[in-house]
């Protein structure tokens, strides 16, 4: 491809942060140009994706598109012809891992000139890290993010047919686009959209300013895909959203996410989830909902952050300390036997070692079953990345490890308490570690391996814990 740049759109920050946005919703399918389709004739292509379950939907997405104009799948970059490099800004090493990716497609894009490299998602969001792509990386010939995936088709076609490097990155979101392709990656789990965006502007989070606005999907078309993937034979729905419990907010139409939810469960998929609460709109009536329906996961991932109240109130959390112990303790209350994780980040701009300790003592009362811990990371154009930080990198590694410490006996408590019980899991496949054994995963999600044969994989087995390794359990199957 030839390096001369065209350019539709770049991202703009201040454009980012509007939300006086009105949208409607598209229902006409994709086409593909007779160019690309001819072009896609006998050629492959390969995603390499990072970050959040969001960004594996949107793959999905993509290779709906690309499978639809013609190309195939391949399970290597090697032996693709269009490479998509489908990226995550919420994290600094995440980033960092995207330009070590790129920087090892070099070497391909010499052996093989017409391969075409994309790099799309909330990474090229940002201006700045266009401009480096740009600078560094001439190997790369298209550009695009979060808000147009669905013109995959049209912005392949120009960069085929007019031989350019194209950068389209809109800063503000579409209409909400139905219809889309998709070429899912499981045949028994799938994710399902029910809102974009996020409004909520914590002062950490680059989120909302690269996946815009809230926008919520029609109830009807959420749950005709559901009805969809149940018929299909698909065991388990999770529904995504970057905050899915304010669902239907912006649809002033009385929808809401319990209502939602309760829809969803009707259907009968034998499992569903859904990902990911802000406690702040964790209403009484969704925790109803869920302790309804059995084949709603006794699951709820509820990000803290801190148990600090000065540093929540810095981070625009909407809640206190106290106000998160009590919505945990109904939650336990009207949901027996729930499991419970969370996000926790360590070292916000100037964090006191007092006011971490708070942050431990917030993980000895929840008794979390799981946690995702983070040391903070600083992202550019967010209101924290500004603050003057008084804490030094070893201090903030000491307390990470001073919490995970802590996180290991709570974890640890809540994976023996299920040794020599036998519980339904959904079996995934092999493991990791070790080919011989099946993995898969509890209502409540914690990881279990046991001996089965392959054909279990995408079924739903009784397994009986026999050892608890913290982190995941081992078993046997129950026949």
């Amino acid at each position: 491809m030839a390096n001369k740049c065209e350019f539709i759109s770049l991202p703009d920050d201040k454009l980012e942060r509007r939300r006086n946005l009105s949208f409607s919703f598209n229902y006409e399918e994709i086409t593909i140009p007779s160019t690309l389709a001819s072009f896609a004739k006998g050629r492959t292509y390969f995603i390499h994706t990072l970050g959040c379950q969001a960004n594996y939907r949107d793959e999905e997405v993509m290779g709906g598109i690309l499978e639809k104009a013609g190309f195939k799948k391949v399970a290597s970059e090697k032996d693709a012809n269009i490479i998509i490099i489908n990226t995550c800004a919420v994290r600094e090493n995440a980033e960092d891992k995207v330009f070590g990716y790129i920087g090892n497609l070099k070497a391909i894009k010499a052996a093989r000139k017409d391969t075409i490299i994309a790099i799309c998602g909330c990474m090229v969001q940002q201006k700045h890290i266009i401009e480096k792509i740009l600078d560094i990386y001439k190997h790369v010939d298209l550009i695009f993010g979060t808000h147009n995936i669905y013109e995959l088709a049209s912005m392949l076609n120009e960069v085929v047919t007019k031989r350019v490097r194209l950068i389209d990155v809109k800063s503000l979101p579409s209409d909400i686009k139905e219809n889309l392709p998709s070429t899912r990656l499981s045949s028994f789990k799938a994710f399902v959209n029910i809102s974009y965006g996020c409004d909520k502007f914590c002062t950490y989070c680059i989120v909302p300013y690269t996946r815009g606005k809230e926008r919520s999907r029609k109830m009807v078309d959420i749950l005709k895909e559901c009805q969809e993937l149940k018929d299909a034979g698909y065991q388990e729905v999770t529904l995504l959203g970057q905050n899915v419990n304010a669902y239907g907010k912006d649809l002033n139409d009385g929808s809401s996410f319990a209502h939602l939810l309760d829809e969803v469960a009707k259907i009968g998929i034998p499992r569903v989830r859904f990902l990911t609460s802000h406690p702040w709109d964790f209403k009484e009536e969704m925790i109803d909902v869920i302790a309804k329906h059995k084949n709603i996961m006794k699951y709820i991932h509820l990000p803290v952050q801190s148990g600090d109240d000065e540093i929540l109130k810095l981070m625009g959390r909407r809640y206190t300390s106290a106000q998160y112990k009590e919505l945990v303790d109904l939650i336990k209350r009207k949901i027996p036997g729930v499991a419970i994780s969370t996000d926790i980040i360590v070292g916000f701009p100037n964090e006191t070692y007092e006011q971490f300790l708070k942050t431990v003592e917030m993980v000895k009362y929840v008794r979390y079953d799981s946690a995702f811990t983070f040391i903070y990371s600083p992202r550019n154009n967010t209101p924290a990345a500004k603050i003057k930080d008084n804490v030094t990198a070893k201090e903030k590694s000491q307390r990470f490890r001073e919490l995970v410490k802590e996180l290991e006996v709570t974890v640890g408590e809540s994976s023996s308490k299920m040794v020599g019980n036998t519980y339904p899991v959904l079996v995934e496949g092999a493991s990791e570690k070790n080919p011989k054994m099946l993995s898969g995963y509890t209502e409540t999600n914690k990881l279990v391996h046991f001996k089965g044969d392959i054909s279990l994989v995408g079924q739903i087995v009784n397994v009986k814990i026999n050892e608890s390794h913290v982190y995941s359990l081992m078993g046997e199957l129950v026949k």
